[in-house]
């Protein structure tokens, strides 16, 4: 029997005619050590000056000095050259300075697949991938791939077969999906290429896997495989 428990948290607290139980000792035990804990918290802050967001001696913190580089991107067949920051990615340097809008902006993480593109015929997500990184590079966004007069032969098949909803995510998907029949074409496996000395084949298992990066959120999978594989037929 443990009749009293006293100073256990700076002489503030006292826990009387308590057992002498494994719990009782637990939460003590954790009392101490909280209570330990929040005077370092407090110096911490304290060494740091009276202004949390600046140096010592309370000076105002200072933000890095941007460093900016000319960069020439070849968007959708027209040369451009800008002046970014280096920090700039490639997706924000096309919405922000080329105000090429289609392309679009959704995780930022490159787990969604909105902000697709295709690079050098490669398709990428551009919320990944640094600015400065494409100097010279041939870039095609869903702007370059057709217009409202002349639709690409995917923009029109996702018109045909309702491949979108909310429309959020058609620029990436469509983007990928004209990426993805040129890897099969090109002989590139997936993860569900059976083998891997042969030629993929077309099939909706095939589809399914290289286009799993691009995220619908309305839930129109089937119907943009049905897209695909109807351009696929027509190119056939």
């Amino acid at each position: 029997m443990m009749n009293d428990l006293s100073d256990v948290n700076s002489g503030n607290l006292k826990l009387s005619n308590v057992n002498r139980t494994r719990r009782d000792l637990l939460i003590a035990g954790a009392i101490t050590a909280t209570s330990a804990a929040v005077p370092s918290v407090a110096g911490a802050q304290n060494s740091s000056g009276s202004n949390p967001t600046g140096g010592g001696n309370g000076a105002p913190a200072q933000a890095a000095t941007p460093v900016m580089n000319k960069v020439t991107l070849v968007v959708n067949g027209q040369s451009r050259t800008l002046d970014v920051d280096t920090r700039t990615t490639l997706l924000d340097a096309l919405r922000e300075n080329m105000h090429l809008t289609g392309t679009k902006k959704g995780c930022d993480h490159g787990q969604c697949g909105a902000c697709t593109v295709i690079v050098e015929g490669r398709r990428i997500n551009s919320c990944l991938s640094l600015a400065v990184m494409h100097d010279g590079d041939k870039i095609t966004t869903i702007e370059g791939l057709g217009t409202p007069d002349k639709l690409h032969p995917m923009q029109a098949a996702f018109v045909k077969h309702d491949g979108y909803q909310c429309g959020y995510c058609t620029p990436g998907q469509i983007c990928s999906a004209v990426s993805a029949l040129e890897e099969i074409k090109q002989g590139i496996p997936s993860h569900v290429t059976a083998d891997l000395n042969t030629k993929p084949l077309l099939s909706s298992e095939e589809l399914r896997e290289r286009m799993s990066g691009n995220i619908c959120r309305c839930g129109a999978y089937s119907n943009i495989i049905d897209a695909i594989n109807d351009v696929a037929g027509s190119r056939a």
